[in-house]
């Protein structure tokens, strides 16, 4: 008992012994601990208060904007702007929210844009899903003007537009070589669309109309689509012409079957079973047409693309694509007839042309009657059955800006 308990005594001297030995390595751990947390806590005090002075001094910088950049030392960078959203970039958005209806409604100071063929159609080919429209506006009549180069009958189409401004849009393809300047009071003045060089009598000039109705289409205001040239001139003056395309729901455009070697034997086999003979038209291709139609019109890439393939040579799509296919959607949807007068009487490629001397008082006075026979509008018989007139030659300016004003009431 006794030799146990002096082992006891020995074990318990031994391990306070150790203790001691090993309480300064405590102190030592526990003194860097300290030091660490301490370290710690002043570091983690001094980058809050570094992030409580960047926030505060971006703060100043935002809301003081007299503030000059030399008053301080220390410039913080600005985090980047989020990035413009689509439909801020097709409103141009300012500061304060631009109005939708100034978007729509106003129309743009240029046509000109960098969009490829494929993307205006797409963009152009847009239909709103909710047909009532948020606000009111005044329906546009948008003028498509197809032309080889200058508009020589300008002037006349001046006074014709004077004082309607926002009823009307203009549009102009001509071909891309050309050169030539507008003045910049002009009505005429940057209203050229993208266009492409086009030779007269094959597909290519349907192709330029296309251009011309999707650049229109853009425009939502613009409800009625009127294809000229550079020879055509207006009959009446332009509030009688604007409440007679208003005023109807159906659109204008000439359509007949007519055999022989200048109507269905322009017509291609390969175009079956796609379209058939049966269904082959011709027509006039000045046109005036609704916003439904022109919209078929552009996005129609099956007929499009079989004209566009075996339409070619003595062809002629320009009088055949667009009777053709309205005779197979929107037949019902026409008159069946164009408002604009030419003269085919002469024998040969080209109609009867108006020069100085044939631009007379009676001709003019002629062809706004339609020499007295009437034309079905809306269910009626009435005599207005052209509002437009083409070929005018550049030499006819001169008595039409002296006979429109008392003719045509200008």
């Amino acid at each position: 008992m006794k030799n146990f308990n002096q082992q006891l005594s020995s074990r318990t001297s031994s391990k306070l012994i150790n203790r001691q030995m090993n309480l300064p390595r405590y102190f030592s751990y526990l003194l860097f601990f300290g030091c660490g947390l301490a370290l710690g806590v002043t570091l983690c005090s001094y980058l809050t208060h570094i992030s409580s002075n960047f926030h505060l001094d971006n703060f100043s910088i935002q809301s003081q904007t007299s503030v000059s950049k030399s008053s301080s030392s220390f410039s913080p960078i600005s985090p980047p702007p989020p990035p413009t959203s689509p439909l801020e970039v097709y409103l141009n958005q300012k500061s304060n929210q631009t109005d939708l209806k100034e978007y729509f409604v106003k129309p743009p100071k240029k046509v000109s844009h960098n969009m490829k063929e494929e993307e205006l159609i797409w963009r152009a080919s847009m239909v709103p899903n909710v047909r009532e429209l948020p606000f009111i506006f005044a329906p546009k009549v948008a003028f498509l003007f197809l032309t080889a180069g200058p508009l020589p009958l300008a002037p006349l189409w001046e006074l014709f537009f004077k004082g309607y401004e926002g009823l009307y849009t203009i549009y102009v393809h001509s071909n891309p070589l050309f050169n030539g300047t507008v003045p910049s009071n002009s009505v005429f003045y940057d209203r050229r669309i993208p266009s492409k060089v086009l030779q007269w009598g094959t597909f290519e000039v349907v192709e330029a109309e296309r251009l011309l109705l999707a650049n229109a289409l853009l425009d939502l205001s613009n409800q009625r689509f009127v294809l000229l040239s550079e020879s055509c001139i207006p009959l009446f003056n332009f509030s009688t012409i604007y409440n007679y395309l208003m005023g109807t729901s159906k659109s204008f455009l000439e359509v007949y079957d007519q055999p022989g070697p200048i109507g269905r034997d322009r017509y291609n086999p390969r175009m079956s079973p796609t379209i058939q003979l049966d269904q082959w038209r011709k027509g006039s291709q000045w046109f005036q047409i609704d916003r439904r139609l022109a919209h078929e019109v552009i996005t129609n890439q099956k007929y499009f693309s079989i004209f566009q393939r075996f339409c070619n040579g003595l062809c002629f799509g320009d009088e055949h694509y667009l009777p053709t296919l309205v005779t197979t959607k929107l037949w019902r949807r026409i008159s069946n007839r164009t408002l604009t007068w030419v003269n085919w009487s002469k024998i040969g490629p080209h109609p009867f042309t108006f020069g100085r001397i044939e631009t007379t008082r009676d001709n003019l006075e002629w062809l706004r009657s339609n020499g007295n026979k009437g034309c079905e509008y809306n269910g009626r018989r009435i005599h207005i059955c052209y509002l437009f007139a083409r070929k005018f030659m550049p030499n006819a300016l001169d008595r039409l800006m002296r006979l429109a004003p008392h003719v045509m009431q200008f």
